[in-house]
Parts: structure tokens; C-alpha cells; sequence
């Protein structure tokens, strides 16, 4: 029987929610229920001190953290605070890109720029050389990810071991 990891997503709510739902609805992980829009701008209200806080109480007891990357993942900064917050933490860390999902209301977008590119370690290397950063099939990317996602995510934890 595999093990259910508990896991956090870490993708740009406003262009990406519907993409990542089909994600969260593939149901081979933990039953992980997203953050209505109503409860973001509950969270958002209180400034950054409380996404902040919102964040770590979230990722406190996550084995991995898997970034769903579309058009404009890589601009956003709570999405680069929480990329920083795993690899620190010791996280596993894995990203998916997910622009040939389709949105119900847009459609597909164009791929994301990889995230990881953006950090740099003391010694000059990229943590994209540490990361695996996957690419679903065109054709077929929902289920792509759905055959092989467990697999990216015990990657990515054991990585980190």
C-alpha cells in the first residue's frame, strides 16, 4: 500500500486554481482541500505577517512541497517565500509545470518560466540543478501527472534524505 504524503502546493491562486484542482482531485495523495477565495482574502486582510503565518502553520508538517507552475508562477512572492521556506526546512521540493491543463474558463496558458532558476547558492549553482522541475506531456498531461506524480514527489523527499 503506498503512503499517503501530506503535501503543499504552492502555485499562483489567481491564474492557476482551476488547473491545480484537477491536481488536488486526482486523489492519490492526502485529501488536501484548497483555500476557498473567501478564506484567502480573510488571510490576505491581515497583511504579510499573516500569510506569512498562514504559510508555515500550513507547511509546518508537510513532507514536500510541490509547485504547480504556470504563466506567471514564478513572479509571485509568497510563491518564491514558500520555494525558500522548503528547500530550508528541508522539504522535499518538486515542481510540475501544468500549463496543458485546461482551464474551464481559459484554457491552456503558456509555460511558466521554472522557478527554481530564480534561487542561487553561495557557490554559484542553481537550485534548478537540485530540483527537478517536470514536464507533463502535451498531449496527454493530465494523466501524465496523475501516473507519475506520486513517483516526482518520493523523488523529490528522497533527495532531500
Amino acid at each position: 500500500m503506498a503512503i499517503k504524503r501530506q503535501i503543499f502546493y504552492s502555485f499562483h491562486y489567481g491564474n492557476d486554481v482551476m488547473r491545480v484542482q484537477q491536481i488536488r482531485n486526482i486523489g492519490a495523495l492526502e485529501d488536501n482541500k484548497p483555500v476557498s477565495a473567501n478564506d484567502w482574502e480573510t488571510v490576505k486582510k491581515g497583511g504579510n505577517k499573516a500569510i506569512e503565518k498562514w504559510i508555515d502553520d500550513n507547511m509546518s508538517y508537510k513532507s514536500c512541497v510541490v509547485v504547480l507552475i504556470g504563466e506567471e508562477t514564478h513572479k509571485r512572492p509568497w510563491v518564491k517565500h514558500e520555494i525558500k521556506k522548503a528547500w530550508t526546512d528541508g522539504k522535499g521540493l518538486v515542481g510540475i509545470h501544468i500549463h496543458n491543463l485546461k482551464d474551464p474558463k481559459t484554457g491552456k496558458c503558456s509555460k511558466g518560466t521554472n522557478p527554481f532558476e530564480q534561487f542561487t547558492f553561495k557557490d554559484g549553482t542553481k537550485l534548478s540543478s537540485k530540483v527537478k522541475c517536470h514536464s507533463p506531456s502535451v498531449a496527454s498531461a493530465y494523466n501524465d501527472i496523475k501516473e507519475n506524480m506520486e513517483e516526482w514527489i518520493e523523488q523529490a523527499i528522497a533527495a532531500r534524505k
